[in-house]
Parts: structure tokens; C-alpha cells; sequence
């Protein structure tokens, strides 16, 4: 079984979940799961280092930008395996200091998120990784902060795609992901 389709078949689908009529497609398995886990984090570095660093001038990343909650569980990893710094995007008002923020569109209103004022520096390479891409609201707003500080987003990872919601069309970079959703 290839990397990709171990990883698929821990993905959990639970019907309407957060609410009627939307399929929720649960990663935590994978979390439980030392050797899909290492799979996981393995698959991202393989498509960084042979296809994400090409993109880059100096073939280089220099931060790791993780959306809060789920890109904090493998964006750290990942940081660390490159020789990166790591960077949390928060829900607003949870960092302390100066941050910067950017508000996104959600289904029944708007929301911001927030990242420390001096977290990026100009110039710096930046991939930003979360578990699910749907809209794109909260990674668009994400790029906006790497934008704000001066940072180059290289690309946008994330486990899961849901091809449907066309949210790739909203960043301002190429998006992979592990697993894409037609429906």
C-alpha cells in the first residue's frame, strides 16, 4: 500500500459533523498511529525536498507556518526535520506582545487570526501547513500575515483538499495536498 493510501484509510468520515450535511473527515487516527504518523511527516518532507525547495532561490525554507489548532501538531515537526523556525497562526487575542492580524470569511460570519509582530522576517522563505484546505478563508488570511511581515510564502501543505470548494483559488501560492476530496 503507497504512503498516500495508508494515510487515507485512518482518515475517519463522520456524517453530519459539525453540522447537518457536511461529512467530517477526522485525521486524529492518524495521530494514533505512530507508524502512519511518521508516514505522514515523511510524505511532507519528501514533497519538500524534492519538488517545494525548487521553487526556492536559495533551496531553502525558513519558517514553518502552522494554523491554529491542527497545523501545531505536525508544522513543528516538519520545522524542525528542515532546520526551519516554527510560527503559530492563532485565533485572535491568544499570543502575547505586538501581533499582526488578518480576518477570513467563515460560514456564518468572519473571523481573525493573529501572529506575533516580528515572528517573520522580510524576505524569509515561508510554507504554510494546516490539516484541511475547504474555502481557503483561514490559509488566505494566514499568507496575508506572512505578507504583512515581509516573508515569501513558497507553498501551502495540508493533508486534506476539498477540491469542491475551489479554496485553492484564493492563495497566493501553489497548494499540495496529501489527500484530495472530489465531493
Amino acid at each position: 500500500m503507497a504512503d498516500v493510501d495508508i494515510i487515507r484509510s485512518c482518515l475517519t468520515a463522520h456524517p453530519d459533523f459539525p453540522k447537518k450535511g457536511i461529512v467530517f473527515l477526522d485525521i486524529f487516527p492518524i495521530l494514533r498511529d505512530p507508524v502512519v504518523f511518521e508516514t505522514l511527516i515523511t510524505h511532507f518532507i519528501h514533497h519538500i525536498t524534492s519538488h517545494t525547495l525548487t521553487l526556492s532561490e536559495t533551496k531553502k525554507v525558513d519558517v514553518i507556518v502552522g494554523l491554529d489548532a491542527r497545523g501545531f501538531l505536525f508544522g513543528p515537526i516538519i520545522a524542525l526535520r528542515l532546520g526551519a523556525a516554527f510560527v503559530p497562526v492563532r485565533k485572535a487575542g491568544k499570543l502575547p506582545g505586538e501581533c499582526v492580524s488578518a480576518s477570513y470569511a467563515k460560514e456564518y460570519g468572519t473571523d481573525s487570526f493573529e501572529m506575533q509582530a516580528d515572528a517573520i522576517k522580510p524576505g524569509q522563505i515561508v510554507i504554510v501547513i494546516d490539516d484541511l484546505l475547504a474555502t481557503g478563508g483561514s490559509a488566505h488570511a494566514a499568507g496575508e500575515l506572512v505578507a504583512k511581515q515581509g516573508g515569501k510564502t513558497l507553498e501551502y501543505l495540508f493533508i486534506i483538499e476539498l477540491l469542491f470548494l475551489k479554496g485553492a483559488t484564493k492563495l497566493d501560492a501553489p497548494v499540495y495536498s496529501v489527500v484530495q476530496a472530489k465531493d
